[in-house]
């Protein structure tokens, strides 16, 4: 018997993620039950210029015509953030923890071309801390994939249905002999961030409001970090890619960080520290598909 399709809901406009974060806060409690088949989508979603150049001045790339390979993830990720705050999501959305991101890039994506847009959950999986669950999401152009990512959340606390796998969220990188740049990273980092993508989780805008979620200062976006490094980077890889990251230690604003690279496999692993104590706070690898 052949599986039916899961549900697809069209969404007209980006959601407001400052709104869908005021939900998450009020509907945390009561959350259960296995994940939602539903998918939701955007069609024929247009790339704003202008905050295109924004994005790529605030992560360091070059301004160009072809979209970084993080940057679907700015159009994606409210899409993902309402299947997150709708009730039928086992899991409260304050306090998950994001620990892993893979992007692959199948081919250039052109600032000009009207992209369809569709997320899911999938994956719900055990974790010695708890629960995990996979965010995917995918961007076709007239019907050919063009971009994809799965981004691994973890739930502290929450316990995966009986049966569940063991979570995933290692990525595995070689020896890094030297770091290659020094970053200071200014206490408003998150601000910045936030304004260019719309992600205003309280623990990036201020260490006021880091503390009230168990963290001792305001905490870098792990998608800017992600995104940081692979912009040092730029004009040595190729069109297809994949970069597969593991987020490790909170970067709390402001710091002063090393980014590590060496070639491998055709491509590179990285590596973000402390430049003061060595700590890792992402590791990955960028890898031609």
């Amino acid at each position: 018997m052949a599986v039916p399709p899961s549900p697809v809901t069209i969404l007209d406009a980006a959601p407001n993620l400052g709104a869908l974060y005021t939900k998450a806060a009020f509907t945390a409690r009561g959350r259960g039950g296995p994940l939602p088949d539903t998918h939701l989508a955007r069609r024929a979603v247009p790339v704003d210029p202008a905050h295109l150049a924004a994005y790529d001045r605030e992560c360091g790339f070059p301004l160009d015509d072809v979209l970084p390979a993080t940057y679907p993830h700015m159009l994606t990720f409210p899409l993902q953030m309402v299947l997150m705050t709708d009730r039928a999501f086992p899991l409260a959305l304050p306090g998950l923890v994001h620990m892993r991101n893979r992007i692959d890039v199948l081919r250039a994506v052109r600032a000009d071309e009207p992209l369809d847009l569709e997320v899911w959950a999938e994956n719900f999986a055990r974790h010695r801390s708890g629960a995990t669950v996979d965010l995917g999401a995918t961007v076709q152009v007239a019907g050919e994939e063009v971009w994809r990512s799965t981004s691994t959340y973890l739930a502290r606390g929450a316990t995966a249905p009986e049966g569940a796998p063991e979570a995933d969220v290692e990525v595995t990188v070689g020896d890094l002999e030297r770091p290659v740049a020094t970053w200071r990273i200014p206490d408003d980092a998150g601000r910045r961030y936030a304004k260019v993508s719309g992600d205003v989780n309280p623990i990036h805008l201020s260490g006021l409001t880091a503390k009230a979620f168990g963290f001792k200062r305001a905490i870098a976006h792990g998608m800017w970090v992600k995104a940081r490094a692979l912009a040092a980077l730029s004009g040595r890889l190729p069109d297809a890619i994949t970069i597969d990251v593991a987020f490790r230690k909170p970067l709390f604003l402001p710091s002063t960080v090393t980014l590590w690279t060496a070639q491998a496999e055709g491509g590179w692993d990285v590596a973000v520290r402390s430049a003061s104590s060595g700590t890792e706070h992402m590791i990955g690898t960028v890898r031609p598909l």
